[in-house]
């Protein structure tokens, strides 16, 4: 075959120059800079309310437990931790919501409930009535509210506006 010819490199070296990996690298860095500002940092307003849904639904499945079973119910709320964690149990153990470190919790919690000390719970008792209880979710200032009434046990979220 002597049509085929190899090429050699002109310095016997082959590779990228140093100009070459600079420019490359200020490319990326130029994209990185366009595209960070826009992926959402931390909770977005949307899986905020979503914290806030799931936490009013294990509140509500707790209350249908304590009129299912006849015997008193209780979620424990720790605030300090951002968890709630549902007193039902069930077949596959207890459930559990976990509030995210940028998301600020705070509860309003009775002192006292059928007579005993609540402790960081919120009580939910065989006739449907419940110790009362504030959950609130908050984030830059805007969240919302999930309230127990004491009353009538009934679980509703209500939003909160910046102040």
């Amino acid at each position: 075959m002597s049509g085929a010819r190899t090429i050699a490199p002109a310095s016997g070296q082959a590779g990228f120059s140093l100009l070459e990996v600079v420019c490359a690298l200020a490319i990326v860095a130029a994209l990185a800079a366009l595209a960070l500002p826009r992926l959402p940092l931390g909770t977005s307003r949307q899986r905020l309310k979503a914290y806030a849904v799931e936490t009013a639904a294990l509140l509500k499945a707790d209350r249908a437990a304590a009129l299912r079973r006849g015997t008193q119910v209780t979620t424990e709320v720790n605030a300090a931790q951002g968890r709630i964690r549902s007193g039902a149990g069930g077949r596959q153990g207890a459930r559990e919501v976990r509030i995210p470190g940028d998301v600020r919790m705070t509860a309003v919690l009775p002192t006292v409930c059928n007579g005993r000390a609540a402790g960081g719970r919120i009580g939910f008792l065989p006739s449907g009535l419940s110790c009362g209880g504030v959950v609130a979710l908050t984030r830059n200032g805007a969240g919302y509210e999930v309230r127990v009434n004491w009353l009538t046990g009934g679980v509703e979220i209500v939003p909160r506006l910046k102040s």
